[in-house]
């Protein structure tokens, strides 16, 4: 079989841009953050390979690859890896109910 794809849907796209640019003002320097999306992308990869390296969830195809202070929640097809939410682990746990 083909390497998955990697596929982000619109909301974790733009989680994972306010994560990011939240450390590049806070840091003054994009450094971190690129340190951070790399990262992300290396393991995102290492999922694609073996989709079931993920925490299992209460549903059966979606699960999440802990990275760091992070949780990349993913969804596993045939052919794609897609991305659901990039939650950051600091945050009340009673927020994580809303997956969008």
């Amino acid at each position: 079989m083909a390497q998955r794809k990697i596929v982000w849907t619109q909301n974790a796209e733009l989680q994972l841009q306010q994560i990011l640019l939240f450390f590049i003002e806070r840091n003054k320097s994009g450094l971190y953050s690129q340190k951070l999306y790399q990262k992300f992308k290396v393991e995102l990869l290492n999922a694609a390979k073996k989709p079931e390296i993920g925490i299992q969830t209460k549903l059966k195809q979606i699960r999440g690859l802990i990275v760091l202070d992070y949780i990349l929640f993913y969804e596993i097809f045939e052919d794609k890896l897609m991305v659901l939410k990039v939650w950051d682990c600091r945050q009340n746990p009673n927020k994580i109910i809303d997956y969008k």
